[in-house]
């Protein structure tokens, strides 16, 4: 798993080899003066030798420097590959994410990929780090230790070789134990994630309907599991504190109480044995660092399969060899189209069934239906966001699953049920339809769909700025400047799924007379809750439960439809009423 994804460190490879060299090199160092220090005391201060003491001392001085530079270089090396690896990671998982169809972003939640582009590239991040460094400065320090220990004295040596497997057992244990609840508490970020993002994005409605309490119970819940999950997590890990601190004290004592009785026996001098304790406290330290990032790669572990679930997901669309890159014309067709989502719940239940359209080039076809009659579903085939289960769906006599995807959705626009703004001035937001945009071309299109007056009133006009998602303009508006940046890409299909619901009939009127008159060649696909928004099209289709209930102009419908009839009755009447008031 590691090792799948220590491909991504790409460039900054160099220094994540220059870290071990350099963390090698401290080790030597540190290795190097207990040894020296054993000189001092035994050789310089034993026999009173001044000029000795000055020598090796001078020698230790440049060993303490040597080690500060290389540990300093070291760390140095390992912040950047650590930090280049794991933006290279995130860039690797955004990359992937922008391939993804709409079934693979169904597959994980969107509070989950931001769990797994943040703290789980994180979590990876310091984990990487800590393997570099930590996790070769610890293996290389105790090992030469040991043999500095066993050079000295081969029986206080095997206190050692008896210390070291135990706390194996110990870390053995931790890890089995821990690496489950760590697992269950990422996915509970997730869950955390998702309800802080529904109450940030939703605040407005949460203020206005006073639900802030809800809201904070809602919240606690999810807070609590992840605590709880965590607590047990860490409660395992705790153990690896109180094994080290006694391996390491159980083997000071049994050091000092068996090196006095070697010194006492005169089989040992005085600087052998201090600098075998110092030697034991590097042994032991040495195991401690390795047990800190056992720990943390137990916890990088279930952060890593993560993020390899978001890299190896293979997108679900692809384009064929050789696709086509050339859309001829806006004309439509659906061929006995049936339609299921993929996930479990819903997989043997289909949204569209035996679905048979031809729609010309240049017609205007509206689409009306009860909620849930999956009208959204049926144009979303079209650009080929889904795949059709069954059938197929033509765009210019060709099926769209052999055009360049790319291709396709430059030829087709889309003005989603949701309209989406993003935080920039009003446009940047609508050369997203057209980066090369000029000036004349923004008003041109904010014309047709009757935004550029209400644009002119603002303060700075073209280069107001919104806020994320658009919050600081009203409803209408936003589907106003939807609808231009729509018409910007100067598409063969134009798409409209129930966008017009938030502006008043006089000026939906006017985006249809607009339409009409101005881009009287590009097919016109409007869904619609209110009638007045499809009576002129050049046909209605009537959906009801993802079959076709009627085909046909809306004076046809009223006379053969009894769903439109009542559609159409109910609006008029309601309309009729109105006007009687007024």
């Amino acid at each position: 798993m590691f090792k799948k994804l220590s491909k991504y460190v790409k460039e900054y490879k160099k220094d994540a080899i220059l870290t071990p060299i350099f963390v090698i090199l401290e080790v030597v160092m540190e290795v190097v003066i207990p040894l020296l220090m054993a000189r001092i005391i035994d050789v310089g201060i034993q026999n009173g030798d001044v000029k000795y003491i000055v020598e090796i001392g001078g020698l230790l001085i440049v060993c303490a420097i040597l080690s500060l530079t290389f540990g300093m270089l070291s760390g140095r090396f390992a912040a950047k590959a650590s930090a280049g690896y794991a933006k290279n990671l995130r860039k690797e998982m955004f990359h992937k994410i922008q391939d993804y169809s709409f079934e693979n972003i169904d597959k994980f939640s969107t509070s989950s990929l931001v769990t797994r582009m943040t703290t789980d590239v994180t979590n990876v991040q310091m984990a990487f780090q800590m393997i570099i460094r930590i996790l070769v400065r610890g293996p290389i320090m105790m090992i030469f230790a040991l043999l500095m220990v066993l050079s000295i004295s081969t029986k206080l040596s095997t206190i050692f070789f008896v210390a070291i497997p135990v706390l194996g057992v110990v870390l053995y244990y931790i890890a089995i134990k821990a690496h489950p609840n760590f697992e269950r508490v990422f996915k509970k970020y997730d869950k955390l994630n998702r309800v802080v993002q529904e109450n940030v994005s939703a605040i407005r409605v949460v203020k206005a309907f006073v639900r802030e309490d809800h809201e904070e119970e809602k919240f606690k819940e999810v807070n609590d599991e992840v605590y709880r999950d965590f607590k047990k997590a860490e409660k395992i890990v705790a153990f690896n504190g109180p094994a080290m601190q006694i391996t390491i004290y159980t083997c000071i004592l049994l050091i000092s109480w068996i090196g006095s009785q070697l010194i006492v026996g005169g089989t040992m001098q005085t600087g052998e044995l201090s600098s075998i304790i110092t030697y034991a406290w590097q042994i032991l330290a040495s195991l401690m660092m390795l047990s800190f990032v056992f720990v943390m790669v137990i916890m990088a572990q279930s952060s890593a399969e993560r993020i390899l679930e978001v890299i190896e997901e293979e997108p679900s669309l692809k384009n064929k060899e050789n696709p086509v890159t050339k859309i001829k014309d806006g004309s439509i067709k659906f061929e006995d189209v049936s339609f299921v989502y993929s996930d479990e719940e819903n997989k043997n239940k289909y949204s569209l069934q035996n679905i048979n359209l031809d729609i010309k080039a240049g017609e205007t076809v509206g689409i009306i239906g009860g909620t849930g009659s999956s009208k959204s579903t049926l144009v979303q085939l079209i650009p080929r966001l889904y795949d059709v289960t069954k059938g197929s769906v033509k765009v210019g006599g060709i099926d769209v699953r052999n055009y360049d995807i790319h291709a396709l959705r430059e030829e087709v626009a889309m003005v989603l049920q949701k309209n989406v703004l993003f935080s920039g001035t009003i446009a940047e937001n609508l050369r997203w339809g057209d980066k090369s945009a000029d000036q004349e071309d923004l008003e041109e299109a904010c014309k047709l769909a009757q935004a550029d007056g209400f644009i002119k009133e603002f303060p700075s006009k073209y280069e107001t700025v919104l806020d994320q998602g658009g919050t600081n303009v009203s409803g209408g508006q936003k589907q106003r400047i939807c609808i231009a940046r729509a018409i910007l890409k100067q598409p063969k299909i134009l798409i409209l799924d129930d966008s017009t619901s938030a502006v008043d009939t006089k000026t939906d009127a006017l985006i249809r007379k607009a339409f009409r008159e101005k881009i009287p060649n590009t097919t016109k696909i409007i869904i619609a809750q209110r009638v007045s928004s499809v009576e002129d099209a050049d046909k209605i289709i009537v959906l009801n439960e993802g079959r076709i209930n009627g085909i046909g102009t809306s004076e046809e419908l009223l006379k053969t439809n009894n769903i439109y009839r009542e559609v159409y009755e109910s609006q008029m009447k309601g309309g009729d009423e109105e006007d009687a008031e007024n």
